[in-house]
């Protein structure tokens, strides 16, 4: 994450755009850190991460409906997160346009899901949109106004190094049993 943090600081505004295509959660919690150290701007930071963000679900959308045969093989691997991605729609309806962007592990599945289906396009965009601004609105600002914390820590990690990678290593542990655990296939004997 120190990482992060110094390629942001150097190139900013560029990388945090590039991220928030594909996600951005990590980028935009950095640039509000970063906001709050004084090396970027806050409000810029929210949107950019809000455009890239919304430009990035859009164009997975896009390639999802018109482009099905190219974006099918890379899905071969992922068919039990798509039908997780579907519960999710039906479940949720409109609202998992919001939902996914805080969601890591189906993030971009959504907007593919929702790409394959006869969703409306107009729709999507505009909830897309809003959802974007909100999601960097709140991480944003979240991160700022946590910054002293988030400085804490990284200054107590930087100097106990070995804590760390245990931390990711958990975290990433956790989302991979929890998405197993939500796209296991059903055995035949539960109803």
């Amino acid at each position: 994450m120190q990482e992060m943090f110094t390629s942001l600081s150097t190139y900013g505004y560029a990388i945090l755009f590039l991220y928030s295509l594909g996600g951005g959660m990590v980028a935009i919690i950095a640039a509000g850190i970063l906001s709050y150290a004084g090396k970027m701007d806050l409000a810029t930071s929210i949107v950019v991460a809000s455009i890239a963000n919304a430009l990035g679900d859009t164009m997975l959308i896009y390639l999802s409906r018109y482009n099905k045969h190219m974006i099918m093989p890379y899905l071969k691997n992922h068919k039990r997160k798509m039908a997780f991605s579907h519960i999710l729609m039906k479940k949720y309806g409109d609202r998992i346009i919001f939902i996914q962007k805080f969601i890591y592990g189906v993030k971009t599945l959504v907007p593919i899901a929702i790409g394959l289906t006869k969703y409306s396009f107009v729709k999507f965009s505009i909830l897309n949109v809003i959802s974007s601004i909100v999601w960097a609105v709140i991480l944003g600002v979240g991160s700022f106004y946590m910054g002293e914390i988030f400085t804490n820590a990284i200054s107590y990690f930087s100097s106990h190094g070995w804590i760390m990678p245990i931390v990711m290593f958990a975290l990433f542990a956790s989302i991979w049993i929890y998405l197993q655990k939500v796209t296991k296939k059903r055995d035949s004997k539960q109803k």
